[in-house]
């Protein structure tokens, strides 16, 4: 038997040993979880004390090295509170940065690759949170003077239209644990939430409210997205 085709067989047996470990993975979490572990709803007294406070919108970022970073917009848009939720289960509070800002303001669409265009809620006025450097900083846009919905040029640019935006609003949520279907009572209560965002990869879910930060998380989906990420290294 050649090298080639030993190489090959190789790589099918890797394949498939990782196929299974992934299927019993989630298998042994459905079967012995109990139902509050599927899904877990964290307060902001269980997070850091940057999530500890009200903000006004917030924003996920991809870093370069790898880390996803959510960006906390608080004090009427004076101060962005910056958290590493890279893994759901060891959220880290990363610091703050003092924005120059006229008031509280929207994340409304990436600009390039470690850009956010926003726009300030009173007045008509847009700026882009350069997100390249250690500490983040807003930027005007010379000449951009409609505030409407904003359509994406792939990474090279985007539109701008006329039309007014919503006003934001705040919802009670209800978050229910439906992995047990013979006990349908685990149903947690989260008042005015402002804005929501998830994580796709670990199925991490962020509801920013008037008294914090909670976060919805899914231990089966993360233990699945561990196991994946070590084995592509």
């Amino acid at each position: 038997m050649n090298e080639n085709a030993v190489g090959k067989i190789a790589k099918r047996l890797r394949r498939a040993a990782m196929t299974i470990a992934v299927s019993g993975l989630v298998t042994a979490t459905a079967v012995h979880a109990n139902p509050s572990n599927n899904v877990v709803l964290v307060p902001p007294t269980d997070l850091p004390v940057l999530a500890r406070q009200s903000g006004e919108a917030m924003l996920l970022s991809d870093a370069l090295d790898g880390r996803t970073f959510l960006y906390i917009e608080q004090n009427e848009g004076s101060r962005l509170a910056i958290l590493d939720v890279t893994d759901p289960g060891h959220i880290k509070g990363a610091g703050s940065v003092q924005l120059d800002a006229s008031g509280p303001f929207d994340f409304i669409s990436p600009v390039g690759n470690q850009g956010e265009l926003v726009r300030f809620r009173q007045g008509d006025e847009n700026a882009v949170l350069d997100l390249r450097k250690r500490i983040p900083s807003l930027k005007a846009v010379q000449g951009l003077t409609l505030t409407g919905e904003v359509t994406r040029l792939g990474n090279d640019g985007f539109t701008v239209s006329g039309r007014a935006p919503e006003l934001q609003k705040a919802w009670d949520y209800q978050v229910v644990d439906t992995a047990n279907s013979r006990a349908l009572n685990q149903v947690f209560d989260v008042p005015q939430v402002r804005e929501e965002l998830t994580k796709a990869d670990t199925g991490t879910t962020f509801l920013l409210t008037e008294k914090g930060l909670y976060v919805i998380r899914r231990p089966a989906i993360e233990s699945v997205h561990q196991v994946l990420a070590i084995s592509s290294n």
